[in-house]
C-alpha cells in the first residue's frame, strides 16, 4: 500500500511510483486482451472482414468505457486526497454511494446503446460489408457495461488507498476466461463475432466478481449492505465534483474519436482494419506512459492530502524523468515490430503496410505524449481536474481539425500526423498551467 509519508528522496520516490504502477501496467496489458483476442481470433478464424466489423466498433465501446474510466479517475483523486489525509472512514462511503449510481446510470446508457446500434453504425459510415457483423457484436458488448462500471468504481477505490494488485489479480482472471472462452466460441463452436462477445461480457462479470469479494475479504472499512441511506448526498456531491470534469473531457474525447472513426472510414475497409487493428497494439504501447500518470496522480493526490505539497513537486520531477525513459524505450520497441504485429492479426499485405507506416509516424512523438501525461497525472493529484479536462478537449479539437483540413494533403497518413499534433498542444497547456499555478502560490517579492 503506498503511504504518503516517509522518505521523499529521488530512490524512494521512483520505487514507490514504479512498485505502484508495474501492476497498473500489467493489468491494463492483459485489459487490453479482451479486444486482441476477440480481433486476432476472429480476424484469423473469419477472416479481414469480421476483423474489420470487430475494429468498427471500437470507439462506440470505447465512448462509454472513457466515460466510466474518466469519472472513476476523478474517484480516485477523492479517495486519494481523504486516504492520505487520515480520514479512512469516508471511503466506504464512496465505494457505496457510486458502485449504486454509476452501476444504474450505465446500465440505463447500456441499452439506449443496444436500442441504438444499428443507427449508430451508420451513422458511422460503417462499411456495408461489415455493418452487420458489428452490429451483431456490439448489441451484446453492450451488455458488459454496467459490470465494467461497477468494477472500475471498486478499482479507483482500491488505487486510490495504494492497492493497484487488486485490479491486476481482477484482470488476470478475466484475461484468461476471455481467451479460453474466445477460442471455444469462435474456433470451436463457430459462433463468430458474436462468439467473442458473448467471451468478453462472461469475463468482465468474472472480474467485477473477483474485485467485490477481494475488496470485501481484504479490507473490513470496504464492507457496505444494500440498505436505506447507501447512496450518501454528500458524498455524492463531492465525487461528483472529481468525476465530471474528466468524464466529461473522456466523453468528449470518445465522441471525438466516433468523428474521427467516420472520417478513417472514408479511406476503405483496408485502412480500417489497418489503422484499429494499429490502434489496438498502440493501446498496449501507451499502456506504461497511461499507468505511469495514474501513479504519479494517486502518490501526488495522497502526498496533497496529508498536507506535503513540497513533496508532489518532487513525485512530479521524479516522475517525469522516468516517464521520458519509458516512453523512448517505447518508441525503440514499437517502430521495428508494428507491422509485424499488424500481420498476425490476419490483415492482408496493403493493410500491413499502411499499419506500418502508422507506427513510424505516430511513435516518435510518444515521448511528448509521456511528458505531457506526467504534468497531467501531477495537477489532477493536486485536484486541478477542471482545467486537466479542458486542455483534453482543447487538444482533441485541434486534432479534429488538422485530420480534416489536412487530409488532402497527408492522405491517411494523416491519422498518425495529426493525432502527434495534439499531444503537442497538451503538453504545451499542462506545462503553462503547472507553471502559472506554481507563479500563484510563491510568495510576492518584498520591496524592501
Amino acid at each position: 500500500m503506498v503511504e504518503s509519508k516517509g522518505p521523499s528522496g529521488f530512490k524512494s520516490i521512483a520505487y514507490g511510483l514504479i512498485t505502484f504502477s508495474l501492476p497498473l501496467i500489467l493489468s491494463g496489458i492483459l485489459q487490453q486482451l479482451y479486444n486482441w483476442a476477440d480481433a486476432f481470433i476472429v480476424g484469423n478464424v473469419k477472416g479481414e472482414r469480421a476483423l474489420a466489423a470487430v475494429g468498427a466498433t471500437t470507439t462506440v465501446i470505447n465512448f462509454y468505457l472513457m466515460a466510466i474510466t474518466g469519472f472513476t479517475l476523478g474517484l480516485s483523486i477523492l479517495v486519494g486526497q481523504r486516504f492520505g489525509g487520515g480520514r479512512t472512514d469516508s471511503v466506504p462511503q464512496v465505494l457505496s454511494t457510486f458502485s449504486v449510481t454509476l452501476g444504474v446510470f450505465f446500465a440505463i446508457l447500456a441499452a439506449v446503446g443496444i436500442w441504438l446500434t444499428s443507427p449508430i453504425l451508420h451513422l458511422l459510415h460503417t462499411t456495408p460489408d461489415t455493418v452487420q457483423l458489428a452490429e451483431a457484436y456490439l448489441r451484446i458488448i453492450f451488455l458488459g457495461i454496467p459490470f465494467l462500471a461497477v468494477y472500475n468504481v471498486y478499482s479507483a477505490a482500491l488505487r486510490g488507498m495504494g492497492d493497484s494488485r487488486a485490479p491486476f489479480l481482477a484482470v488476470l482472471i478475466s484475461s484468461v476466461v476471455n481467451v479460453a472462452l474466445d477460442l471455444y466460441f469462435v474456433a470451436v463452436l463457430h459462433w463468430g463475432v458474436s462468439g467473442a462477445a458473448i467471451a468478453t461480457v462472461v469475463s468482465q462479470a468474472a472480474m467485477t466478481v473477483f474485485i467485490i469479494l477481494y475488496a470485501i475479504k481484504k479490507y473490513p472499512v470496504l464492507r457496505f449492505r444494500l440498505r436505506r441511506g447507501i447512496v450518501d448526498r454528500q458524498t455524492l456531491a463531492g465525487g461528483l465534483r472529481f468525476g465530471i470534469p474528466p468524464m466529461i473531457q473522456s466523453s468528449v474525447s470518445a465522441f471525438g474519436s466516433l468523428l474521427l472513426q467516420n472520417f478513417m472510414n472514408g479511406f476503405g475497409t483496408q485502412t480500417v482494419a489497418a489503422i484499429t487493428t494499429a490502434y489496438r497494439i498502440d493501446s498496449i504501447a501507451l499502456l506504461p506512459i497511461i499507468n505511469l500518470g495514474s501513479g504519479i496522480s494517486t502518490i501526488v493526490a495522497q502526498s496533497y492530502g496529508a498536507g506535503e505539497e513540497k513533496k508532489t513537486r518532487k513525485i512530479y520531477m521524479v516522475g517525469t524523468v522516468l516517464m521520458a525513459v519509458v516512453s523512448v524505450l517505447m518508441t525503440v520497441l514499437v517502430v521495428p515490430v508494428g507491422g509485424p504485429l499488424i500481420a498476425l492479426f490476419g490483415a492482408g499485405p496493403e493493410a500491413v503496410e499502411i499499419g506500418r507506416g502508422f507506427f513510424q509516424r505516430l511513435a516518435s512523438f510518444y515521448v511528448v505524449y509521456g511528458l505531457a501525461t506526467a504534468t497531467r497525472g501531477y495537477l489532477e493529484g493536486i485536484g486541478d481536474v477542471v482545467y486537466s479536462s479542458v486542455a483534453g478537449i482543447v487538444s482533441l479539437a485541434c486534432r479534429i481539425i488538422a485530420s480534416y483540413a489536412f487530409a488532402g494533403v497527408f492522405g491517411n497518413s494523416i491519422i498518425a500526423y495529426a493525432e502527434a499534433f495534439s499531444w503537442g498542444i497538451l503538453l504545451l497547456l499542462y506545462v503553462a498551467r503547472m507553471l502559472w499555478k506554481r507563479a500563484q502560490a510563491r510568495p510576492p517579492a518584498s520591496n524592501a
